[in-house]
């Protein structure tokens, strides 16, 4: 199981999104405050639920098509959290709330990427069952 290396790019996806996005600031506000992800309840759940994602990913390694899947959601999910990021960031009010974007907002970004390496083993891993198949 861990030693596929889908599983190593799952679970770095799951420090990414379980973890670091609790450890690093979204954005410092206009009053040069940081911001975190504990701070607003729909990125908690986002982050969450990437990271469940991730695991249960990671659990589910003898079902390579279902594994996909998840990390096809995943990457969706990370998408969406990316475009809140990116529209939070790009308020058109009079005065931004965000003065100084944090590290944690581009945290969606490395998880979408450590996603499609794994999608990328995982598709590498069901070519070479199909072929030992085909043999057979």
């Amino acid at each position: 199981m861990i030693q596929r290396i889908q599983s190593v790019y799952l679970f770095l996806a799951f420090v990414v999104s379980g973890i670091l996005s609790l450890v690093f600031p979204l954005w410092k506000n206009a009053s040069g405050q940081d911001f975190f992800v504990g701070q607003n309840e729909m990125y908690v759940i986002g982050f969450g639920i990437s990271a469940a994602l991730s695991i249960i990913s990671i659990l589910g390694y003898k079902k390579r098509q279902t594994q996909f899947v998840y990390n096809r959601l995943n990457m969706i999910l990370n998408f969406i959290l990316l475009g809140l990021f990116v529209y939070q960031s790009l308020n058109l009010s009079g005065e931004t709330a965000v003065s100084e974007k944090g590290i944690g907002m581009f945290l969606p970004i490395v998880s979408i990427i450590l996603l499609v390496l794994a999608n990328k083993a995982i598709k590498k891993d069901e070519d070479l069952v199909k072929s030992a198949d085909r043999i057979r």
